[in-house]
């Protein structure tokens, strides 16, 4: 398997150095979003890498809760991450966004730095790991459960903060102060202790490393998306987080929403009002949004106003696959009120 992502990684070199020949397109430049709040097209396809790592440690969180770390698929995983790198990149070509080369570094150290922690990964929690599970008889040990609590916490950081800001060393220090050193499993409890501390202190010192890197390398991220949408009705009530900007002469208006995990749900709020988001970021109505969802594996999705970018398929939930659509932002809204109705959950909006 560790072939078939070199193959995928290898692939993307002559598709980015094709990007610099093919692109061009930028956003909406009469859009009504103030030009410092405007954020290029290609950012929703490019978006998508970046949030597989906070969707891969959020499917390994709901596995661990369950189950032993070495039920979670870390080699296939990897090469999710990689073949969807090589779609998106390739649609950005295709249809001419602009280059954003800073971003496809980014992606590209974070991608590789996943890549080599879930290979040793998938070599310790393969050996070692199911070693100690078969000689503790084969049940989680509060080690393994601190572990998954940790683990659901990173995620639900992650979803508003950068990774690297991530507390690991108050999570160490509560493993060996919390957690009793003797019980049940004894074998697999210290085996479990032992993997939690080297996890949590290798992540703790690299992180600090990513951040000065980062605060050197870029500027601190708006949390914050500007929207316009067509009206808003008499006695409107906003959403948490969710406030007016400016209302525009043609009766639209200008609102602020909150950026990345929370875009989705107060979008959504929004479209449930009966109030349609006409421009995102500067990106108008026609202009395309990549929108993920789950769907049952014998969901049929039938043709609509959105096309199917790649499809992958989850270990938990069971019998479930992501399906990745683009659609234009005008129709973003019909979309969310929609989605439930047709068998859908609706993961994420990448809001550029």
């Amino acid at each position: 398997m560790r072939y078939r992502i070199a193959r995928v990684a290898a692939a993307l070199c002559p598709t980015l150095l094709a990007i610099a020949l093919a692109c061009t397109a930028a956003p909406d430049a009469d859009s009504p979003v103030p030009p410092e709040a405007r954020r290029d097209t290609e950012q929703t396809l490019l978006t998508f890498p970046e949030w597989y790592l906070v969707h891969s440690p959020a499917e390994y969180a709901r596995i661990v809760e369950q189950r032993p770390a070495h039920a979670f698929p870390f080699i296939a995983q990897t090469e999710q991450l990689w073949s969807t790198y090589r779609t998106v990149t390739e649609e950005q070509i295709r249809d001419r966004y602009p280059l954003n080369p800073g971003y496809h570094l980014m992606i590209l150290v974070i991608a590789t730095s996943t890549t080599v922690e879930y290979t040793l990964r998938a070599v310790y929690e393969n050996t070692v790991g199911r070693a100690s599970w078969l000689l503790g008889g084969g049940r989680l040990t509060n080690e393994d459960r601190y572990g998954a609590k940790a683990a659901q916490d990173y995620v639900d950081f992650i979803r508003q903060e950068p990774w690297y800001l991530f507390d690991f060393w108050s999570r160490l220090k509560h493993l060996w102060t919390d957690v009793p050193l003797f019980g049940p499993g004894l074998v697999r409890k210290w085996e479990r202790r032992y993997e939690l501390t080297t996890e949590y202190a290798i992540k703790a010192v690299y992180g600090k490393l990513i951040e000065k890197a980062t605060r050197a390398t870029y500027t601190p991220a708006l949390m914050t998306t500007d929207v316009v949408v067509d009206r808003l009705q008499q006695g409107w009530t906003p959403p948490a987080r969710v406030s007016v900007q400016q209302r525009l002469p043609d009766g639209r208006v200008l609102l602020s929403l909150p950026r990345y995990f929370d875009f989705r749900i107060a979008a959504t709020a929004l479209a449930r009002q009966g109030v349609r988001i006409d421009d995102i970021a500067g990106n108008g109505a026609s202009t395309p949004i990549l929108v993920t969802v789950w769907a049952a594996n014998d969901t049929k999705l039938s043709a609509g106003y959105w096309r199917v970018l790649f499809e992958q398929p989850l270990t938990l939930p069971a019998q479930t696959r992501r399906i990745a659509l683009l659609m234009p932002v005008g129709s973003l809204s019909t979309f969310l009120v929609q989605a439930s109705a047709m068998g859908l959950t609706v993961e994420h909006v990448y809001d550029y």
